[in-house]
């Protein structure tokens, strides 16, 4: 036998239970205790009673009215009298005031999760336009940067195309003198590629940093769910 006490009455608890009651293929069955409590008389095995309890134990959902805020109960041995599990209901105005009233308690439920559905609606906008904000600034730091990685790039490769010129030039002029100052323009090719290394290099670092960027700003779109 199973005392559950709280609010359990009239908010559509017999109904709750007599569903968990089935599915868990237990007999018996669930009523009204007055003044304000509510019965529950269950047959089955140990460990079903036990998860019975436990699914019975409905308190502080948002989605029912219910809230059990204690359960007595006692384990004794079964008569078998019992073919399935049912309600036993009262007389018929006190059932049909309980429907009305469960009725009533679902409409006002409904009407404060809707409530605060349109409160987390508004949230989630405001979290929306300060995401387009923060993309927006990243995406406007990450053109400065491009910017600036443009610019550094253009005057590498100014930079490498006077070398170029000076090493065509040189070439040109060592090419009347004597073998042994050969090594001299050897030297300044090794010079012009590594600084073709460099150049590429560091356009290589830029496309990472952009990356970064846009990696740090889709993270804080994230957070900001």
């Amino acid at each position: 036998m199973i005392i559950a006490k709280g609010d359990v009455q009239r908010v559509g608890y017999r109904d709750t239970v007599e569903k968990i009651a089935r599915k868990l293929k237990l007999v018996g069955f669930v009523e009204n205790l007055k003044p304000y409590d509510v019965r529950i008389i269950a047959e089955g095995e140990d460990d079903v009673l036990n998860e019975l309890i436990t699914q019975i134990r409905i308190k502080d959902r948002p989605t029912s009215p219910v809230s059990v805020e204690e359960l007595d109960f006692e384990f004794v041995a079964a008569t078998g009298e019992f073919e399935y599990f049912e309600i036993r209901r009262g007389e018929w105005a006190e059932e049909l005031g309980e429907r009305l009233d469960t009725a009533g308690a679902l409409l006002h439920l409904s009407v404060e999760l809707g409530k605060e559905s349109v409160e987390l609606g508004k949230e989630s906008v405001e979290l929306g336009k300060e995401s387009v904000e923060l993309g927006k600034k990243m995406l406007d730091k990450q053109d400065q940067m491009l910017d600036k990685q443009d610019v550094m790039i253009e005057k590498q490769d100014a930079h490498t195309q006077v070398l170029t010129e000076f090493r065509d030039q040189t070439q040109q002029s060592f090419g009347v003198l004597d073998v042994k100052y050969g090594a001299i323009s050897e030297n300044i090719s090794l010079v012009i590629e590594e600084m073709r290394k460099e150049r590429e290099e560091r356009e290589e670092s830029m496309n990472r940093l952009t990356e970064a960027i846009l990696e740090l700003a889709e993270s804080n779109r994230k957070n900001k769910r």
